[in-house]
């Protein structure tokens, strides 16, 4: 059937759209209240709404909490995009057009040992962007958020998002040099029994590393261990043990000579673990389009994609 122009769209309140976006994020009606600011009765019934409103179930109810119906997954891919227009619409209706503000959110380490120290040659290459960052482990949402790009760590899996990889990063056995005058090091199997640092953060840990050069590693405690690798290659560089930890992290570490590489290239471990995201009409703002082309020019390499 063809709509009259005079028939009125047919557009469900943006509370029960929220409501029903946000439930099938987290799948969970209370982690959805939560993040509205709502009580997890007044998600309910927004969703009530909207499935009354369509005519069909968006959820199958079981004792874990929700899940999508093949409808639900296909009316959430639908507005996805809608709701990221719409925010997009909204902020370039509230920002000043000769201001730029580029906003970033990074996981800390990266954001701390990396991003930081080479602000100063991102502002210098773009005299007319304000930068804004904050780091943290939150999951965190691009529109309510206020967030342009997001520096992600682990494995790539974010649907509907755009993700560029961040290249040719590698782990790496390293070590202070006053370390490695205690304590020489020829091949891998010298560090069976050396001071390991146990990085949690890392895609590839210790046991696998040995595994790599053919050596099984002996159950052993680990004299420090931490969850942010920061704290272990600071670690490292006091010569407290030796850390594996990612190359691209350790950057300035190793040009200042606070820590070395204890192996050549063909010992390490190569990883795609650092990723820049953002939704599809991100790619669009100027801003976004100019951090990633100064990104790919202080990395050397173009991105994975």
């Amino acid at each position: 059937m063809i709509r009259s122009e005079k028939t009125p769209l047919r557009i469900p309140p943006i509370k029960a759209i929220l409501a029903f976006e946000q439930a099938a994020r987290f799948g969970n009606v209370a982690r959805a209240a939560e993040q509205l600011n709502l009580t997890p009765s007044a998600v309910s019934h927004q969703i009530a709404k909207l499935e009354a409103m369509i005519g069909r179930p968006l959820f199958h109810r079981t004792s874990k909490g929700i899940e999508l119906t093949p409808v639900g997954t296909q009316y959430l891919h639908d507005i996805t995009g809608a709701l990221q227009r719409l925010g997009t619409a909204t902020e370039r209706a509230a920002t000043d057009a000769n201001l730029e503000c580029l906003r970033l959110h990074s996981v800390p380490s990266f954001g701390l040992l990396w991003l930081l120290p080479r602000l100063e040659q991102l502002r210098a290459s773009n005299p007319d962007l304000e930068i804004n960052l904050s780091c943290s482990y939150e999951s965190l949402h691009f529109s309510r958020d206020k967030m342009d790009v997001d520096i992600r760590y682990g494995l790539a899996n974010w649907p509907n998002l755009e993700i560029r990889t961040v290249p040719q990063e590698t782990i790496a056995v390293l070590a202070a040099p006053s370390l490695l005058q205690e304590k020489p090091v020829a091949s891998p199997g010298d560090l069976l029994d050396a001071d390991l640092i146990l990085s949690e953060a890392p895609l590839v840990q210790w046991p696998q590393w040995f595994a790599q050069q053919g050596l099984s590693m002996p159950e052993r405690r680990y004299p420090l261990s931490f969850d942010r690798s920061y704290m272990s290659l600071e670690a490292a560089a006091h010569g407290l043990g030796f850390a594996l930890e990612s190359t691209l992290l350790a950057h300035d570490y190793i040009l200042k000579g606070r820590l070395v590489p204890v192996f050549g290239s063909e010992l390490r471990s190569p990883v795609s673990a650092h990723h820049l995201v953002f939704p599809h009409t991100h790619a669009d703002y100027p801003r976004v389009r100019r951090f990633l082309a100064w990104m790919q020019t202080e990395l050397g390499h173009p991105f994975a994609y």
